[in-house]
């Protein structure tokens, strides 16, 4: 595929994708991979998740996954057009709703839409997980791994970052070799 064939691909992926985001990037994140991974051939479900991981531990916003599935695919220009993509038509969205859903906050159909909206963004993001987990885990120890973050993240208050730090540690040690 060409670099300006890319782009587009990019701007269309990332356009659409803003639009229907409740919950943020995180909630198609299932469709990004898709896209990426079997349509594209931009990157491998490794270099998915790792793109997702480094994306999660960055400081920011949660979309910066989508900078660095452009950056992967087509350098900076895929970055810039991705991030736009992205970025520029849910926040003119999210500008006109707001006007709209402070205009008419006492309405049944205002409740009603945020109470149908609720549970869509929990299962795609619940969806996101599976998707992520999927792409990580290719052997049983890293499905461990996963296993163990997953308990730390729901069972205590420990910052999942230091699961991230301890995985990280262990990759370098060649466990997961």
């Amino acid at each position: 595929m060409k670099t300006g064939d890319t782009l587009i691909a990019l701007a269309i992926q990332f356009t659409s994708l803003s639009l229907v985001a409740f919950g943020g990037a995180n909630a198609v994140i299932p469709e990004i991979h898709r896209q990426s991974v079997d349509v594209n051939h931009w990157m491998t479900n490794q270099d998915f998740a790792a793109l997702f991981a480094i994306a999660q531990a960055a400081p920011g916003p949660n979309f910066l996954v989508t900078t660095l599935v452009g950056w992967k695919a087509a350098g900076l220009a895929g970055a810039l057009v991705a991030t736009a993509a992205m970025c520029g038509p849910s926040c003119i969205l999210t500008f006109w709703v707001a006007k709209a859903w402070d205009k008419y906050r006492e309405t049944a159909w205002r409740t009603a839409i945020g109470a149908g909206l609720a549970p869509v963004t929990v299962g795609f993001v619940g969806s996101s997980a599976f998707i992520l987990v999927r792409a990580a885990d290719t052997g049983w120890k890293l499905a461990i791994v996963t296993a163990a973050t997953a308990g730390v993240a729901y069972f205590t208050k420990i910052n999942p970052l230091w699961c991230l730090l301890a995985a990280g540690a262990l990759g370098i040690a060649g466990v997961f070799g």
